[in-house]
Parts: structure tokens; C-alpha cells; sequence
């Protein structure tokens, strides 16, 4: 699903010489690495505080808690995410509220959202899902109307653009009150471990953040707040100043490589290509069709057959999930995830693939869905 070992050969020297500059200082934590690379995301990103933190898991519950949500207050998310966006929620003893996605964009329903708000609703975390945007001038509104918290997730998303119906322009994850993105090694930006950030441009909030995220405190064994300790160490920072100068070029041929696949499939009868938002870029983390009168899981065990490594996001909905059975949902509840789960298969997606190896995949999910 991703070449790593390709990517890192175009950029190994750099790479190899930002690591051992690491090691040679011994500043393996909080150095002068990760400041930098703080600093060069800002510039990216447009915000003005990023704060790193050792993953994007924590970065969720680190904004949860500096934001100072108490047990019982209610926040709202799709039901169609990863496990993470909706664990943080739980754990902190916050009241989950899932709602369904759209159908085209598998992102939030915005009209499910606004029937979904009660008096105890504090928060929205929209999931910019696959590497699109929600619908944030819709989000952004009905935060305003009710003076709700919007936590941005944008481990998949993070370089693309949101366009406001004015023609404002920002990047997903600077929208809302905090962003959280994620340096897992698949992301768009990855780096060679574990990683994540928080963005925001409240001056106080980012204060808190930092605090939090560091035991709670500002001085050294004087603990103002209950925290906790997640840092991106200083090799990770590395590997993300380099591949940061590179994001917009990996963006890019995701993007290329998507409209192959469009241009093979849109004619499909039974292939549904992804949906391509106006308002927001789609910077690709995944490419996911959707199949009808299809056997999708055949047709993802005929592609890993054929050594294509397609991968189901995601296979079982979150309110059907022995663990959060508590909430008291129960299947059909959600109908249109419960469809996708059924029904989606994301391709391989990555920086590397060629057009050999895009013709491949491509002839070979026809040959199994008939042309």
C-alpha cells in the first residue's frame, strides 16, 4: 500500500545527514531538530503554534483535555473513522455522540450533526477522511451559532486545502479551534516511528497544550495541570524536516496517480471513483471506490493474490464494536457506514507507483469486475 523503501532512496542523503546530526548532538529529546521542524510547519501549515507530541492518539486526547472537557459533556464525530478518533472521547469519560457520513465523501453529515446537538454538546471533530475536507463552512457555522469546540482530525489530511465559500483559503487543521495530524510512517507526511502534532492559533490554548503534553507543567517538578508525556523525539523531527520540503511534491503525485485510476474506472458501471469536493483538495491518503454487484471482498483476495496489497478502511462499523457496545446503538442505526463497510476497497496509494504499476492494478481489478 505504501513504498517506504522507494521514497527514502530519493531522499536517503539528506535523510542519513539529518539523523546524524541528531546522534552527533545527543539531543535525542525536545533538541534543536524538533523546534525546527515545529517552526518549518508553522511556515507550512500557516498557523501559529504547532506543538509536536508523540502521536496522533495523543494529540486527540491532549486537545480534549486542554480544552477542558469534563465527563458527560457530549462531542460529536462520524461513526466512519479509525478506532482513535473516537477512543480518546472514551477514555477521557466524555459522552460519545456518532453520526452517520455522506455517502460521496465519507465525510460528516452535516444535517445529522445539527439533529445530533443537545445543550450538552461541546464539541465537533470533523475526520478529514481518506485526505479530503469536511464540510467546514458548515462545521465552522454551526460552532459559531452554539459556541461549540471543533477539533480538527487531520491525520489523513494534512497539506490539503479548504476553500470558503468567500474565497478564503486555509489548511485543513487550522480551521477549527485545534488540529491533530499524525506521523505514522503511511501518513502523507510520515516519519520513521512514531509522531504527531497539534496546530492551533489561540495563543492561550496553545500554552495549555504545551503544558499538558508535558506532564502538565511549565517549570521543571511544578505541576499546575494533570497531564501527560508525549513528545516527538528528536530523530522523528528529522526524518519530518526533510520530507516536509518534499510534501507538496509527494501531494502531487498522489494526485497524478488518483486520475489514473479515475480515467480507468469512471466509465465503470458497477466502480464509484472518489469523490472530488470544489471546496477542498484531495491530497489522497487513500483511493477508495466503492463496488456494486461486485464480490469486493473477492476482489480484495484475487488483488493480493496478484501481490496488490488492497486494504478495507473500514471493515466494521465503530458502534457495532464489542467495546462500545455501552452506548447503546444497534445495527442499521447508521445505515450509510454500515453500507460503506460493505462495499468500499482502497488501492494502493503512494508517492512511488509508476505507471507500469499503476496499469497493473488497474487492468487486474477490471479483469476480476469485467470490463
Amino acid at each position: 500500500m505504501v513504498d517506504l523503501k522507494g521514497q527514502y532512496l530519493k531522499i536517503k542523503n539528506e535523510v542519513n545527514d539529518s539523523i546524524a546530526e541528531v546522534i552527533e548532538s545527543s539531543a535525542f529529546i525536545n533538541g534543536p531538530k524538533v523546534k525546527q521542524f515545529q517552526h518549518n510547519l508553522e511556515n507550512y501549515l500557516s498557523v501559529k503554534h504547532v506543538i509536536p507530541c508523540g502521536n496522533g492518539t495523543d494529540a486527540l486526547q491532549i486537545a480534549l483535555m486542554a480544552l477542558g472537557l469534563k465527563p458527560g459533556d457530549e462531542v460529536i464525530t462520524a461513526n466512519f473513522t479509525f478506532i482513535a478518533t473516537v477512543e480518546v472521547v472514551a477514555l477521557l469519560g466524555l459522552k460519545l455522540k456518532l453520526v452517520d457520513v455522506d455517502p460521496d465523501t465519507f465525510n460528516l453529515n452535516i444535517k445529522q450533526v445539527e439533529e445530533a446537538l443537545t445543550p450538552a454538546t461541546k464539541a465537533i471533530v470533523p475526520v478529514h477522511v481518506f485526505g479530503q475536507g469536511a464540510n467546514m463552512e458548515e462545521i465552522m457555522r454551526i460552532a459559531d451559532e452554539k459556541n461549540l469546540f471543533v477539533i480538527e482530525d487531520t491525520a489523513q489530511a494534512i497539506g490539503a486545502d479548504y476553500t470558503f465559500d468567500n474565497g478564503t483559503k486555509k489548511k485543513l487543521g487550522t480551521i477549527g479551534t485545534v488540529g491533530c495530524t499524525s506521523f505514522f510512517p503511511s501518513k502523507n507526511l510520515g516519519c520513521y516511528g512514531d509522531g504527531g502534532a497539534l496546530y492551533t492559533n489561540d495563543d492561550v490554548l496553545a500554552e495549555k497544550i504545551r503544558q499538558i503534553a508535558n506532564h502538565g507543567s511549565k517549570v521543571k517538578y511544578f505541576h499546575d495541570e494533570i497531564g501527560v508525556n508525549s513528545r516527538l523525539d528528536s530523530i522523528q523531527a528529522a526524518v519530518l524536516n526533510v520530507k516536509l520540503n518534499y510534501l507538496d511534491d509527494y501531494i502531487a503525485a498522489r494526485q497524478k496517480a488518483a486520475d489514473y485510476y479515475d480515467a480507468a474506472f469512471k466509465n465503470h458501471p458497477n466502480i464509484t471513483i472518489p469523490i472530488r469536493n470544489k471546496q477542498t483538495t484531495h491530497v489522497f491518503h487513500q483511493y477508495t471506490i466503492k463496488v456494486k454487484n461486485i464480490d469486493r471482498d473477492g476482489l480484495k483476495e484475487f488483488l493480493n493474490e496478484n501481490d496488490i496489497p488492497a486494504m478495507i478502511y473500514y471493515p466494521y462499523p465503530l458502534h457495532l464494536q464489542n467495546a462500545y457496545k455501552y452506548l447503546g446503538y444497534k445495527e442499521n442505526d447508521f445505515p450509510v457506514t454500515e453500507e460503506l463497510s460493505k462495499v468500499v476497497l482502497s488501492l494502493p496509494m503512494h508517492t512511488e507507483l509508476s505507471e507500469d504499476q499503476l496499469k497493473f492494478i488497474t487492468d487486474k481489478v477490471l479483469e476480476y469486475a469485467g470490463k
